[in-house]
């Protein structure tokens, strides 16, 4: 059994399989095998149903495991309110870039005055991204999640909308960063954007190490990406031995520190 494993376990590595959508599987020594999903948390309407083979991953799996369970109704932003205004905050460059993108997105700055300059900046990147057509209803993480339950199959958050919220609030200068990239390189993240859907519609990419466009400062990147991926793997390796369907954002899965690199 021991040895036929280590067989199986070899073959594989050599010859990995191939899948229609951005996924890869990867076994633990403790006897978790887990199917990695490069999901995209809002999707176009092409997007659904989910490819038949994925949800055949999710019939044989004993549970499916996601960064935060987004299904529920209540919006974990409230009372997160500053007592500056944007004006306040920003230097005359960085407020009038806003404005302009602000503007462009018909985002009323009146309504984002107090909020977090981080949150500003997901707010920005969810309008963007419903300009291209996304919705989250078709987003890959809030179907399996509704798959998963209608199979009544457990669902483990590799940190939840709490932890992800806390991490935001941690950024210095109440996200200063976050917003600054989010305008550096706003139309390269529509680029960007467009490719993850092209992954899902056409075809994954080939190499887990390709290369992507940067929509990240190296520091921002390090909190965003490289500590959360070091932190996943460790609750992975935690997890009970069994067969486990693993959706995490598709950056995650590809670029430099990407999670499969630190899993095997």
């Amino acid at each position: 059994m021991g040895l036929f494993h280590r067989i199986k376990t070899s073959f594989r590595a050599l010859f990995p399989r191939r899948y229609a959508w951005p996924g890869l599987d990867i076994s633990l020594p403790g006897g978790q095998h887990l199917h990695l999903v490069g999901s995209i948390h809002m999707g176009t309407q092409d997007m659904s149903p989910l490819p038949p083979g994925l949800i055949k991953q999710l019939k044989h799996a004993d549970a499916l495991v996601v960064e935060a369970d987004i299904s529920g109704q209540e919006s974990p932003f409230a009372g997160l309110e500053s007592d500056l205004t944007l004006a306040e905050r920003l230097d005359e460059t960085q407020l009038a870039e806003l404005t302009r993108v602000a503007d462009e997105t018909g985002v009323s700055l009146s309504m984002i005055d107090t909020l977090p300059l981080w949150q500003i900046a997901m707010i920005l990147q969810a309008t963007q991204a419903q300009r291209l057509g996304l919705r989250g209803d078709y987003g890959i993480d809030y179907q399996l999640l509704n798959a998963a339950r209608a199979r009544r199959l457990p669902i483990i958050e590799l940190e939840g909308t709490d932890s992800q919220i806390a991490l935001l609030r941690q950024l210095p200068d109440d996200g200063l960063m976050l917003l600054d990239d989010t305008l550096t390189h706003w139309h390269t993240n529509a680029r960007l954007l467009q490719t993850m859907i092209g992954w899902w519609l056409d075809a994954p990419p080939a190499d887990g190490r390709l290369a992507l466009p940067s929509t990240f400062s190296e520091s921002l990147y390090d909190v965003l990406m490289n500590a959360r991926n070091k932190a996943w793997r460790e609750t992975l390796h935690a997890l009970p031995a069994g067969h486990y369907v693993v959706a995490v954002g598709a950056l995650h899965l590809y670029g430099e520190g990407n999670l499969p690199s630190l899993l095997k």
